[in-house]
C-alpha cells in the first residue's frame, strides 16, 4: 500500500550528495486556514522558507527557515515574527492542535555535531525570546538547551504562568498574541500517521501504548486528533531522540498497533523536513511504502535555493 505524501511548500527540489552546513528555525503558526495570511508569512521570511506545512484541523502552519549560516535564519524568524505579530490574533482561534500562541513554537537547531554550533543556536534562540519579549511586548518561554533548567517544551505549556513566569517579555500574555515558547535542541521528525478510521478513541489507545512517558517507545511524544475534513484520525508524533527511535521504526509501530486494533494506514504525512542521515537509515520497504525520499531532506532544499 503506498502513501501520500505532503510536501508543504513544493519547491522544486534537486538531489545531491555534497555536504552543507545547515542551520535552522521550525517555526509552528497558529493559522492553517487563511491562506492569504499563510502566504504572506511565507514571504516576510523570504528564500530562507525552504517548506511549509499548512494543515487545517490542527490550524497550524510550520514554517522551516534554513541557510548554510545562522544569520539570515535568525533575521527571518524575526520578520516572520512581525508580520505574524501584525496579522494574527488568538482570540476565536480553534484548531485540535495544542497552543499558547499565535507564533505558538520558535525552535532554533543546527545539523552540526561541533560545540560551536550548538552554543550559537542557544545563543541565537535565548537572543529571538529577549527581542520578542523586549520589543514586541509578546512573553517567551525558554525551553530545552535554550533553558538553563532544560526543561521540555510540555513542561512549557503545563507550567507557563501558573508555577512558572516568562523569562521575557510582560509576566501576562499578550491580550491577541498569549506566549511564544522559544527553544535551542537537536534536529527532530514531526510526523503524522493517519488511520482509516474515524475511532479516537482507538487512535488515543495506540498513541498512549506508544508515548515514551507511558513506557513506549524511547524520545516519541504522541498524540491522538480527530480531522474533520478527511472523516479519519491521526496518530501525531514528535521525535525528539532519533538515535533511540527513527522516524522508520515509529511508524512501524504505529502501522503493528493499527494492524492488531484490526485497522488500516491510510496515509504518513511529514510535517516539515527531515536530516539527510536519517533518510538514509530507511530500509527499500520504507520508501517504498511512504513514497519518501531525499527530496524531503532539509539540506536538499537548502541546496535548491542556492
Amino acid at each position: 500500500m503506498r502513501m501520500n505524501l505532503s510536501l508543504g511548500c513544493g519547491l522544486p527540489v534537486r538531489v545531491a550528495t555534497k555536504a552543507v552546513c545547515v542551520f535552522e528555525s521550525v517555526i509552528n503558526i497558529s493559522e492553517g486556514i487563511d491562506t492569504v495570511t499563510v502566504d504572506a508569512l511565507r514571504a516576510a521570511a523570504g528564500d530562507t522558507a525552504v517548506d511549509v506545512h499548512v494543515d487545517a484541523d490542527h490550524h497550524r502552519s510550520v514554517f522551516t527557515l534554513a541557510a548554510t549560516t545562522l544569520d539570515p535564519v535568525t533575521a527571518a524568524a524575526q520578520a516572520l515574527t512581525r508580520a505574524a505579530a501584525a496579522r494574527l490574533d488568538l482570540d476565536g482561534h480553534s484548531g485540535v492542535h495544542p497552543r499558547f500562541g499565535a507564533i505558538d513554537v520558535v525552535p532554533f537547531v543546527t545539523l552540526l555535531p561541533e560545540a560551536t554550533a550548538r552554543n550559537a543556536v542557544v545563543d541565537a534562540a535565548r537572543s529571538y525570546a529577549r527581542w520578542a519579549g523586549e520589543e514586541l511586548g509578546i512573553p517567551t518561554f525558554l525551553y530545552a538547551d535554550a533553558d538553563p533548567l532544560a526543561r521540555t517544551l510540555p513542561d512549557v505549556r503545563r507550567t507557563a504562568f501558573t508555577s512558572r513566569p516568562p523569562d521575557f517579555g510582560p509576566t501576562v500574555a499578550h491580550p491577541s498574541l498569549g506566549a511564544i515558547a522559544v527553544g535551542a535542541r537537536p534536529p527532530m521528525i514531526a510526523v503524522n500517521v493517519e488511520l482509516a478510521t474515524d475511532d479516537l478513541v482507538a487512535a488515543q489507545a495506540i498513541a498512549s501504548a506508544l508515548r515514551e512517558r507511558s513506557g513506549g517507545l524511547p524520545g516519541v511524544r504522541t498524540l491522538a486528533f480527530p480531522l474533520a475534513s478527511r472523516g479519519t484520525v491521526q496518530v501525531s508524533m514528535n521525535l525528539v531522540d532519533l538515535e533511540a527511535t527513527g522516524m522508520e521504526a515509529a511508524c512501524s509501530a504505529v502501522a503493528e498497533a493499527a494492524h492488531g486494533a484490526g485497522l488500516a494506514v491510510a496515509r504518513v504525512e511529514l510535517v516539515g523536513l527531515v536530516p539527510e542521515g536519517e533518510c538514509a537509515r530507511w530500509s527499500p520497504w520504507f520508501r517504498e511504502w511512504t513514497d519518501f525520499d531525499e527530496r524531503i531532506t532539509i539540506e536538499a532544499r537548502v541546496r535548491a535555493v542556492q
